[in-house]
Order: structure tokens, then C-alpha cells, then sequence
């Protein structure tokens, strides 16, 4: 691999039973009635991060020690401070997945201006720290949400993905906007930070990790990945808490689709994203706070 290329991995730190294809069967009422199980998933993906730092330091290369982006609903820091708390002791970046993982494009203003300022404050309050970074749930974006996100106070946005074929993921054209590597100059002080795909003449593949971490195999994710480190020099993946628990309880409602997409290869998940990183040892996993400083943007 290539010496000077990034990996911005970042973690949508939700609970099993608040994903979009849940809701439905899942109010949001009776949240406080299903086992927590996203503390203990986080920090065993905290204790991963942290043998890669161990590895490293055997090398004596500090600069290779793995930081990552945790963007965490509101609702669970009210119910699990301690963990943010962990997740910023440890060196990662605390970022805003909003509070309730409501799409921001069924609520109104008011609603979405909540999403976006109490869970700022509530992250911020917890670490002590600014909190400048935010990641719409479902991916759901459009520009007319990217100058609230921008207006309550957020350095970047990390919502865009361009796979245009799930319902859920927004709408932004980025093509005309100055780019920093694989950032994109929103405004004068705020920035976009894409999630990856593969683009292959014009046809883009879903590469940025989620359920097509899991359902692509391993050999062409990681083969395409490292097209996208050669073109770009930086790739921004995502994944979820829930992704490594084959554990978790099942939700028997919901339809064939859903169950696939939740509930497939959630074994292989924890070895597939130790086997990535060790593929990726000449990469720095950096946090997206960390790369924009990395790109000349100033916060």
C-alpha cells in the first residue's frame, strides 16, 4: 500500500433495535425496554483500535496509531455519558449522529433545529469539548439541511453518500465545489466529507461499508478500496456498533429484505474489519477532524 494515504473510519454509534428498517415494529416509546447492547459493542470495538496502537508502537511509529470518528446519537449519551466519555478518553473524535435518529427530512424546522443543537450540547457538555462534526441518520441530506447543519454551529458535514439507489440516502451536488482531497469546500468555514464509493465510468458502486462491508467479499472491497486510495489518497468508510454482535436479539417481523440486510455475515464482521486493517497497515487512520486539519481547512 501507499505510504501517505488515509482512512477515515467512522462509527454511527446507534443500538440494535433504533435502525430505519426497525422503526416500523420498533417504536421509538419503547426504546427504554430493549437490552442496551451498543456500550459494550463500542468498547469492543475501542479495544480492537487499540491493538492496532500496540502493534504500531512495536514498530516505533507513533503516527500509525488508529483514531477514528464516532458519530453518536444524542439518545444515548443521556443514557450511556460514561461511554462518550470513554470513546474521548481514547483518543477518537466524538461527532453528532443527531439525538433521535429521526430522518431530518420528515421533521420541520423546529424539529430538525432540536436534532441538531441538543445533541451538540449534549456531547459537548459530556466531554467537555467542542463538537464539530455531524452525520444525518439513514444518510439523508439535501442542501437545504446542509445550511442548517452548517447554521447550528457544525465545522462538517459527513452525510453525502452517492450511492443513488437506496431510498433513503439524499440528494447534493458537490461537483462544482472546491476540493480539499476528498473534502469538499461547502463555505468559507464549512466543508463536506463525502462517505466513498467506487466510481467505474461513471457508474458508482456502494464501497463505504455498512451492509456492503459485510455482503461484498473480502477480496474485491479490499481491491477496490485501494483504487480508491490511488485516485483519492484518502477513502472514508462507516460501519455500526450492532454490525459486530451475531448476538443481538432478532426482530422476527420484519420482511425477508430487511432481515437480510441486518442480519447477514454479522459474525465475519469483527475478523473482516481486523483482517482490513491490517491490510491497510501503511495507511493513517485518522479521524475527519484530523483530516480536514491534515488538508489546510482551519477550525
Amino acid at each position: 500500500m501507499f505510504a501517505d494515504n488515509y482512512i477515515l473510519l467512522t462509527i454511527d454509534v446507534e443500538d440494535w433495535f433504533q435502525v430505519e428498517n426497525f422503526k416500523p415494529w420498533i417504536d421509538f416509546s419503547s426504546w427504554l425496554a430493549y437490552e442496551l447492547r451498543v456500550e459494550q459493542n463500542t468498547h469492543n470495538l475501542l479495544d480492537l483500535f487499540d491493538r492496532r496502537k500496540r502493534d504500531v508502537t512495536t514498530k516505533d511509529d507513533s503516527s500509525q496509531t488508529l483514531h477514528a470518528t464516532f458519530f453518536i446519537l444524542g439518545w444515548i449519551a443521556e443514557h450511556l455519558p460514561h461511554l462518550i466519555r470513554e470513546i474521548h478518553a481514547r483518543g477518537h473524535e466524538v461527532a453528532s449522529h443527531g439525538y433521535n435518529h429521526h430522518l431530518l427530512n420528515r421533521l420541520g424546522r423546529a424539529g430538525i433545529e432540536r436534532e441538531l443543537s441538543d445533541s451538540k450540547k449534549r456531547l459537548e457538555d459530556i466531554i467537555g469539548s467542542s463538537v464539530v462534526g455531524f452525520r444525518a441518520p439513514s444518510f439523508g441530506i439535501n442542501h437545504d439541511l446542509l445550511k442548517m447543519v452548517e447554521a447550528s454551529g457544525y465545522f462538517y458535514d459527513s452525510s453525502y453518500n452517492s450511492f443513488g439507489l437506496h431510498d433513503r440516502y439524499g440528494k447534493l451536488t458537490l461537483n462544482g465545489k472546491d476540493k480539499k482531497g476528498i473534502a469538499h469546500r461547502v463555505s468559507e468555514k464549512f466543508f463536506e466529507l463525502p462517505v466513498s464509493n467506487l466510481n467505474l465510468k461513471g457508474a458508482v458502486f456502494p464501497l463505504g461499508g455498512g451492509s456492503y462491508f459485510r455482503l461484498i467479499p473480502f477480496l474485491f472491497f479490499n481491491l477496490g478500496l485501494k483504487k480508491i486510495l490511488r485516485d483519492e489518497h484518502a477513502c472514508l468508510i462507516y460501519m455500526h456498533p450492532w454490525e459486530i454482535d451475531p448476538e443481538q436479539p432478532r426482530v422476527e417481523e420484519v420482511p425477508a429484505f430487511y432481515k437480510f440486510r441486518h442480519y447477514t455475515n454479522l459474525r465475519r464482521t469483527r475478523p473482516k474489519l481486523e483482517k482490513l486493517i491490517k491490510s491497510l497497515a501503511n495507511c493513517r487512520f485518522i479521524s475527519c477532524r484530523e483530516y480536514l486539519a491534515q488538508s489546510h481547512c482551519h477550525k
